[in-house]
């Protein structure tokens, strides 16, 4: 397998931002987990912070990015470091030219077996119902707002390796335990969608691991990203990683033999807590792999605007 195609590039990294990452702190925990009616996850801060225009980067071919645009994300990661420490500390800063407004941080693991790649982006796009417009935006910059809602991904992805040249991390190459997640298209015209079963994928990762009868939802902690078995933090501090990374590696150890028969089973039919292969599956799930789920309960509620979000209650 191509291992440049199944890899995250690492262009450009920023000395002034990396520098800046040195001074957070490790915490993270006290700040308020929601999830939105759908399913994103967002730390929200105790103030306001404004986020300045930011310079679109029309042309993703250009790996290096503008001095404005990285004066620009310096500025917001001075902003949010007293806040929220924790998701900065112990990560280093690259830049993604397809994803400009989704700034990335990592940290890399190692285990005997394994290396993982904890990946932090933050998602810097204006969003209607969670902030105040300052400036609007234009073909060449993003609107100026102000909000207390910040959203993040926070993964840790399994590796085949770290690729370096002359001892520069130059793209992190995948390692990849699903073979294809595209089933079809359904619609006419226009209207054509793609079918894939990622979700379907994440909900038989994560249901697996949950006790029976528990709910942790809108969280999913196993998902399927990059192709692969991803672990998504909630608690992206740098204790919160350490921890992930036994929980993801038990995961994968359990789940890769019966890989190819998930995938099948759910590109006949959508996930089901009765589909012969889970059911197998669940049996053999060691009690003790449930116990990180088992005090997590989330509290509905509704947003200022009426809409649905909901809120971490109980971590323990």
């Amino acid at each position: 397998m191509d291992k440049i195609a199944n890899s995250i590039p690492v262009r450009y990294t920023d000395s002034r931002i990396n520098e800046l990452i040195k001074s957070a702190g490790n915490s993270f925990a006290e700040l308020p987990i929601h999830f939105n009616q759908n399913e994103e996850f967002f730390v929200k801060l105790p103030v306001e912070i404004e986020i300045p225009q930011i310079p679109v980067h029309h042309d993703i071919r250009n790996e290096v990015p503008e001095a404005a645009y990285l004066e620009s994300v310096q500025n917001i990661v001075a902003s949010l470091i007293p806040h929220m420490p924790g998701f900065f500390k112990d990560t280093t800063y690259f830049f993604d030219p397809a994803e400009v407004l989704r700034p990335c941080f990592f940290q890399i693991f190692k285990t005997q077996e394994q290396t993982y790649l904890y990946l932090g982006r933050l998602d810097l796009s204006f969003r209607t119902h969670d902030a105040e417009i300052l400036d609007h935006g234009s073909n060449d910059f993003t609107p100026a707002y102000k909000t207390r809602n910040f959203y993040l991904d926070c993964d840790i992805i399994p590796l085949e390796e770290v690729v370096q040249d002359g001892g520069k991390i130059t793209a992190f190459a995948l390692k990849q335990y699903i073979s294809q997640t595209w089933i079809g298209e359904t619609g006419r015209g226009y209207f054509v969608q793609g079918i894939w079963i990622d979700h379907e994928l994440t909900k038989f990762f994560s249901r697996l691991f949950i006790p029976e009868g528990k709910s942790i939802y809108p969280y999913y902690p196993f998902t399927c990203k990059y192709r692969s078995l991803c672990h998504a933090l909630i608690d992206c501090s740098p204790a919160g990683r350490k921890q992930g990374v036994p929980l993801l590696k038990k995961a994968l150890e359990f789940l890769e033999p019966a890989m190819d028969s998930i995938q099948k089973q759910l590109k006949r039919e959508p996930f089901s807590p009765d589909l012969p292969v889970y059911k197998a599956l669940k049996l053999k799930v060691n009690t003790a792999w449930q116990r990180p789920w088992m005090n997590i309960r989330f509290k509905r509620y509704l947003n200022s605007q009426d809409m649905k979000e909901f809120v971490l209650a109980s971590q323990t």
